[in-house]
């Protein structure tokens, strides 16, 4: 599809449209035509889960983590590498995809609401709410692309080959507007969390509506709206659904605990059917993983507080040459280090061995950090989130991949009053504390509100907070992007733990670059360019 539109018959579109790197999506052949295929509910349904499925993927979120300074991609040059690295340009094959990617979205929500109403079997009920989800995901399709790529075409019905030959590019601010006016139109003709059959998890919900609000609000730093919709979300539950965070913080991320209290929307996969599997590529060698291409950093590592609550230059108990003891209980959640812990698929718990010359037999020693080119990690460090303990040899996994969850919510919530001026005790202990509470910190300087401490030191200690809260889950980078603080986390030399030289030096790997007049925003590609030239100029930075 190399225009933003190609306008062919349905039943082409859709066998056309449905590519995927997982392992399986919905495919919808060309048995059916223009006239029979909206002879039923069931055939449309499975377009709307075409579109669930363009919406957003594990393969998006893994993407979107590694554009961030949490994680190194070493095996090869990859587009996210490049990008870091500052030496992007409008060729890269990321800008390219993802940019086609929302199109053939927006093409099938397009297609389905304007035929949905020849439906003949559809009740009114059913049209309405599955309108209101393929609304929502149209809404979050523009959102994705306005983040990445500012100005975009945007339409809000299909077009013909010659319109999307010669279409403008809309304001960022004008489909901003339009994605709120959207997601408070159909917040009240969609059922609540507490209101879906069990047949229907998965599926959009006002609270996640309500919290779609709050995360785009929250990126053009509107931060009284952003604390109103979080506030009715937590607050407004007779409405909105019972959220709350879940006990344990590593049971979210496990497939016993999918579409759990804390989870607001994800990303459904299946096992034996439809799977995911990037561990197998971030896991410790010993566990089975093939090679390692997706490295957490010594940043990420470096942003885990101790158990104190204490930045780890602030700790006099905090020590270099024993770094991974008395820390934040979400780091051993969320990243392998050097003595940390693996449960393998047969349940046999053991220790991860990645400091060199710790290994006491072949299989240990596999995880050793060996240099940058071997296939250990080059960082000193694997994946552990999102590691599905019910999966395969090869790490295929049917779990869930989680879009947005109530501990962002307390977050957002949280970052909002604070630049508002107005965060206090009270709203620290229903976001900050309740979040730390809940991943195992009991020492007071961890859990009360900290007094007398500046406003840039608030600004830092939330910022980190969420760092620590939602690593790996791939909203790091838009959070950059927002703060406008691409120079102090994407700069700079990418460090691995301190396995160099003997042991005696941090690893040194890529010298990122961050161009401050380019890099909030990614070019539009090539390809589209060539097509349609009413796309120039170009996004500043990037050559026409």
């Amino acid at each position: 599809m190399n225009r933003i539109l190609k306008m062919i018959g349905l039943s082409s579109f859709l066998a056309a449209m449905t590519s995927s790197c997982n392992s399986m999506d919905p495919v919808l052949t060309s048995e059916f035509t223009d006239a029979t295929f909206w002879e039923s509910t069931a055939n449309a349904d499975q377009l709307v889960n075409m579109a669930y499925n363009q919406m957003y993927s594990a393969d998006k979120m893994w993407n979107d983590e590694a554009l961030s300074d949490n994680i190194f991609e070493g095996r090869s040059p990859t587009n996210q590498r490049l990008i870091r690295n500052g030496l992007a340009n409008p060729t890269n094959t990321l800008f390219a995809s993802e940019w086609a990617d929302a199109y053939r979205g927006l093409k099938t929500c397009h297609v389905f609401l304007a035929n949905v109403n020849r439906i003949s079997d559809a009740t009114e009920d059913w049209k309405e709410i599955r309108s209101a989800e393929i609304r929502f995901i149209r809404a979050f399709i523009y959102f994705r692309l306005v983040n990445f790529f500012g100005d975009v075409p945007f339409f809000t019905s299909d077009i013909t080959v010659s319109e999307a030959g010669n279409i403008n590019r809309t304001p960022k601010a004008n489909i901003l507007t339009f994605i709120h006016e959207e997601l408070s139109n159909i917040s009240s003709r969609l059922p609540n969390r507490n209101e879906l059959a069990n047949s229907d998890r998965g599926r959009i919900t006002k609270g996640a509506v309500l919290a779609l609000q709050a995360r785009a609000y929250l990126y053009e730093s509107n931060w009284q709206k952003t604390a109103d919709y979080c506030d009715s979300l937590m607050q407004k539950q007779e409405i909105y659904g019972n959220y709350s965070l879940l006990k344990n913080y590593e049971d979210i991320f496990q497939p016993a605990n999918e579409y759990n209290e804390e989870v607001i929307l994800d990303y459904g996969y299946v096992s034996n059917a439809k799977t995911w599997n990037k561990l197998y590529d971030a896991a410790p060698l010993s566990a089975g993983a093939r090679l390692n291409a997706y490295a957490p950093v010594q940043e990420l590592a470096n942003n885990y507080l101790t158990i104190n609550g204490l930045p780890i230059n602030s700790d006099p108990t905090y020590s270099e040459n024993n770094p991974y003891v008395n820390r934040d209980p979400r780091m051993g959640a969320t990243i392998v280090f050097h003595g940390g812990q693996w449960t393998n698929l047969s349940g046999e718990t053991r220790t991860i061995y990645i400091k060199p010359g710790t290994g006491s037999n072949d299989t240990e020693r596999s995880d050793e950090y060996a240099g940058a080119n071997s296939n250990a990690s080059p960082t000193g460090y694997y994946v552990k989130k999102y590691y599905d303990h019910t999966g395969t040899q090869d790490f295929s996994s049917g779990l869930n991949v989680i879009m947005i969850r109530y501990a962002d919510i307390l977050l957002m919530y949280a970052e909002a009053q604070q630049q508002l001026g107005k965060l206090d005790a009270n709203i620290w202990n229903q976001t900050i504390r309740a979040i730390r509470e809940r991943a195992g910190f009991t020492a007071a300087t961890a859990l009360d509100f900290p007094t007398g401490m500046s406003t840039s030191n608030l600004t830092t200690l939330i910022r980190n907070e969420r760092r620590s809260e939602l690593a790996l889950e791939g909203l790091r980078y838009f959070d950059i992007m927002r703060w406008k603080a691409g120079k102090t986390y994407l700069e700079g030399t990418v460090y691995g733990a301190k396995f160099a030289n003997g042991n005696s030096d941090y690893i040194r790997l890529d010298n990122r670059r961050f161009d401050e007049n380019r890099d909030y925003l990614w070019a539009v590609p090539s390809a589209q360019v060539d097509l349609n030239k009413n796309l120039l100029p170009n996004n500043p930075g990037y050559a026409n």
